[in-house]
């Protein structure tokens, strides 16, 4: 449960924190106090999106955070899996300051964070319903999902989606056979050409380096052949010139006398050897390269035609013969594929056939389980809306078979009849804002043990209503608030009067500024407080002591 949310410089709302308890709380005060600004900083600290026009005048960023504590464990376990972590005791901190250039940063228990990160966990630890969410029950669209949620498995769902987009996947492949015979023939066409000029072609791997390897060869024989001589003329010596193989030979041979006389000018004459061997191995191996060395012209320019052929053919192919045998084989399996369209086709269609064969199974499947909860859901809405206050409203669930969509065959929508004998109709062409508040309590208190969301937040869901349908509603919150925490923003007594926990939001202005302060109201205060919003700015001792009954009422309220 959220047991703490601090802010700072947003609105008119320069620095308050809320200690929030478990069960019933709500928030009073006059209108245009700030009771909004803290929906919206609710929302910017869950990771929605946010403006920053909500920082306070003169400020340079605005800072909220959210303090929750007894996370239920799956949805530890789905923070976790999003790499971040409670503490020890199971505290779990949310923060998001926002900057006048519009920038925010945000911090899970401290750790940096993407404002889409914020929103996800946000949203498996509040739910707040606003009038929008209201007015979203207008849109049949949305009644599929409070339906599913009611009691549809999930492996219902599951199986019906494997099949749905199995079969789209068939039927899109089968759509890239279907052609008609003129588009047929000119792709077969173009294939037909391509694969011609690439087999004539006989590309064969490894081929463009060789070619162009030789080419090199060919292009600077010249200069190879003159390399060759003069490492020759070095080692044999020219005319007078001794070179170095002689000199080597006569070094040699001189040590050899002198090994005579001198055991150590033997073991270098032995060394000077090995050299002058060397030196010989390497003249005529020098002298084969040489001999072997041609030049012929006609080869050169076979080759330089076949690389040219070679890069003609890799602009339109690919860059390298590799590439472009690849393409080959490409244009051969769409060409048979082409020419086997028909058995593809064939094939295919009874692969498609089979597919929506089995998403109608899956979409019956599930269409028949939807009759079993819709009839439950209306049921169980029915009662609720009996209990606040609407014994006379009718309310159905409506549901047409359609076309297989990504939701299943049906088309769901809730329709209510608000007098007894008028045919029930669609909630946009009957329901006011004071019922739709109450239809959406209704709702989420027939769905509250569908989800493990620790924090229900009801933004003046009393809109439209009073009497004893204000009565009724702060009792179903109560109840609500049983099993997980209620935060109520209200300006009805009959509602305050039986919260847990009671805050009071007033706005002042000090030095030509607006300050909006948040404070936790004691029995007197609570007293006072739900005295004003019965009788406006005049306090009377009457109106303080039928606040007292309410509160002493409520005391006796289970």
């Amino acid at each position: 449960m959220l047991t703490q949310l601090y802010i700072e410089n947003i609105a008119v709302i320069e620095r308050a924190s809320i200690d929030f308890q478990g069960g019933f709380n709500v928030l009073t005060g006059e209108t245009g106090a700030g009771k909004s600004i803290l929906i919206d900083s609710l929302h910017a600290v869950l990771g929605e999106r946010t403006s920053r026009d909500l920082i306070r005048t003169g400020a340079r960023s605005a800072f909220v955070s959210a303090t929750f504590s007894d996370v239920e464990e799956n949805v530890l376990e789905a923070i976790r899996e999003l790499g971040y972590a409670a503490e020890e005791d199971g505290t779990l901190l949310l923060q998001r300051e926002i900057s006048a250039e519009g920038k925010s940063s945000c911090r899970i228990n401290s750790r940096p964070a993407t404002v889409s990160v914020l929103r996800e966990i946000g949203a498996q630890l509040i739910n707040i319903h606003g009038q929008h969410e209201s007015y979203g029950l207008l849109s049949p669209e949305s009644h599929m999902g409070y339906l599913d949620r009611m009691g549809v498995p999930q492996a219902l769902l599951q199986a019906y989606q494997e099949a749905y987009c199995h079969m789209n996947r068939v039927k899109k492949e089968l759509e890239g056979f279907q052609m008609d015979e003129a588009q047929k023939a000119r792709q077969i066409d173009l294939l037909t050409y391509q694969i011609g000029e690439l087999e004539a072609a006989q590309l064969r791997p490894g081929e463009q380096e060789e070619l162009t390897e030789r080419r090199d060869l060919y292009r600077n024989s010249e200069k190879i052949a003159g390399a060759l001589q003069a490492a020759k003329l070095a080692l044999d010596g020219e005319d007078e010139a001794e070179g170095a193989l002689s000199a080597v030979t006569d070094a040699a041979d001189a040590l050899a006398d002198a090994g005579r006389y001198l055991p150590a000018a033997a073991s270098l004459e032995e060394r000077l050897r090995s050299v002058q061997y060397e030196l010989e191995d390497c003249n005529t191996e020098i002298g084969s390269l040489a001999d072997g060395l041609e030049y012929d012209p006609e080869e050169l320019e076979q080759i330089e035609g076949r690389l040219d052929q070679l890069y003609r053919l890799g602009l339109k192919y690919g860059g390298s013969v590799e590439e472009m045998l690849a393409f080959l084989e490409d244009c051969k399996k769409q060409l048979s594929d082409i020419e086997l369209s028909d058995a593809h086709i064939a094939r295919l269609t009874k692969e498609h056939q089979e597919a929506e064969a089995e998403a109608w199974r899956c979409a019956k499947a599930l269409s028949a389980k939807r009759q079993e909860v819709a009839a439950l859901f209306a049921k169980r809405v029915q009662e609720e809306l009996t209990f606040l206050d609407m014994p006379n409203v009718t309310f159905l669930v409506q549901r047409e078979e359609g076309a297989l969509s990504p939701s299943g065959c049906d088309r769901v929508q809730f329709l209510i009849s608000t007098n007894p004998g008028e045919p029930a109709k669609p909630l946009a062409k009957i329901a006011s804002g004071g019922e739709l508040s109450r239809i959406m309590l209704a709702i989420k208190t027939v769905l509250a043990g569908t989800d493990h969301i620790g924090t229900l937040i009801f933004d003046e869901i009393d809109t439209g209503i009073s009497g004893s349908a204000a009565q009724k509603v702060g009792l179903k919150l109560r109840e609500v608030s049983r099993t997980r925490q209620v935060i109520c923003v209200t300006h009805l007594a009959q509602i305050a009067s039986l919260a847990d926990a009671h805050f009071r939001i007033k706005k002042h202005v000090e030095h030509d500024r607006t300050y909006t302060n948040v404070t936790a109201l004691d029995h007197e205060g609570r007293k006072r407080e739900l005295a004003r919003i019965m009788g406006g700015t005049e306090i009377t001792e009457l109106l303080l002591q039928n606040a007292e009954e309410m509160l002493q009422m409520a005391k006796k309220t289970p």
